[in-house]
């Protein structure tokens, strides 16, 4: 007895215990198990293939900030013309004596680069991009004669895009 419940005996030796499983019991355990597995395995493949996207938008975001920052630095006005020579003349021929902010309108470099065009190591996946809008509003003040729009877009593959915007005004 186990439990109050008589135990399975075989008919021809009384007393001993049957014991092994049958075909079936065996043939729904595996079936079982491989379901389990299968679902086990979907779940590890989907998070070690998003693993890496959480550094992938934070380089993209420390990308585009690092952009941003560089064109608002740069005076609103060409510093060779002054006021007189507009809000977005003809830029310079390279981007290491970019002088303004317009200078940077059209921007599109495969791979992140330093101020002097310089290829920056290990960014080279990130694709950047810039635009300058010279019909921004900002608060009620508009005009290419008072505030710039600076779009800086960056993408890496096709899973991140990631868009960061300023504003540079006239001082």
């Amino acid at each position: 007895m186990w439990w109050g419940r008589p135990a399975l005996s075989d008919s021809r030796n009384t007393g001993r215990l049957r014991a092994g499983v049958t075909l079936v019991e065996l043939v729904v355990s595996i079936t079982i198990i491989a379901v389990a597995l299968v679902g086990t395995f979907q779940v590890v493949r989907v998070t070690v293939g998003s693993s890496a996207d959480p550094m992938i938008r934070q380089q993209a975001t420390a990308v585009a900030d690092a952009y941003l920052a560089e064109i608002l630095l740069k005076p609103f006005y060409d510093p060779d013309l002054g006021a007189g020579g507009g809000a977005c003349p003809t830029a310079e021929a390279t981007r290491s004596i970019w002088d303004n902010v317009c200078d940077y309108h059209g921007l599109d470099d495969n791979g992140a680069r330093d101020q002097q065009d310089a290829a920056i190591s290990g960014l080279s996946g990130y694709r950047v991009r810039v635009l300058i809008d010279t019909t921004a509003n900002l608060g009620g003040i508009s005009g290419a004669t008072n505030v710039i729009r600076v779009d800086v877009r960056v993408n890496f593959g096709t899973h991140t895009d990631f868009l960061v915007s300023g504003y540079r005004t006239r001082s």
